[in-house]
């Protein structure tokens, strides 16, 4: 694989070759290619289990699309995202390129479960621009400590509006009415 020194854009991301055998997952933040490691067991047990009850929450009230990593979300030239579960709504489905099939913009909910090799972008320069983007609803998902801090966007900031550890109830605020036993996300 190629040394890249300079800042890519999404065009030159796309374009990129990527060697055959590499089982990692690329993003572009703030123009850098950043490598990610195959998720775990757990990583995708949690994410899994997001997806569904987002998914059965959203497709009951016909309210959009959930969707799952890998999942290009480009919110500028120079980022470029696979958010692990992801929601739009209806009335957003402009963001859906069905040209590129992928989601340019930025989506109504992004949750991201935190790992060793993702933690450090999940929690500083990925939040800042799903801030900077107007991301309406941002969860971060710790499986270690078993939380999830839910981040609403308010007066162009996001705001904490929950911390849920594994003995509560989560709830949405942009998914008015969702709610789950933090226990059914951490469930093996």
């Amino acid at each position: 694989m190629e040394v890249v020194t300079k800042k890519l854009t999404y065009q030159e991301f796309k374009d990129f070759d990527f060697p055959e055998n590499d089982n990692a997952w690329y993003e572009l933040i703030n123009g850098q290619l950043v490598r990610k490691q195959s998720p775990t067991i757990q990583h995708q047990d949690i994410s899994g289990n997001i997806y569904f009850w987002l998914r059965v929450f959203v497709k009951k009230k016909s309210l959009g699309k959930v969707l799952t990593a890998p999942l290009d979300t480009v919110l500028d030239d120079g980022n470029a995202y696979h958010p692990d579960v992801l929601f739009v709504k209806k009335d957003r489905f402009h963001i859906l390129d069905e040209k590129e099939k992928v989601i340019i913009g930025a989506p109504d909910l992004v949750v991201e479960v935190l790992s060793k090799s993702t933690a450090f972008y999940d929690r500083g320069d990925k939040k800042d621009i799903y801030e900077k983007y107007g991301v309406r609803e941002y969860w971060l998902v710790d499986p270690v400590s078993k939380t999830v801090e839910v981040y609403s966007f308010e007066n162009q900031r996001f705001k904490l509006k929950q911390l849920v550890d594994e003995t509560g109830e989560l709830q949405s605020v942009v998914l008015e009415g969702f709610k789950v036993e933090a226990a059914k996300i951490f469930e093996e």
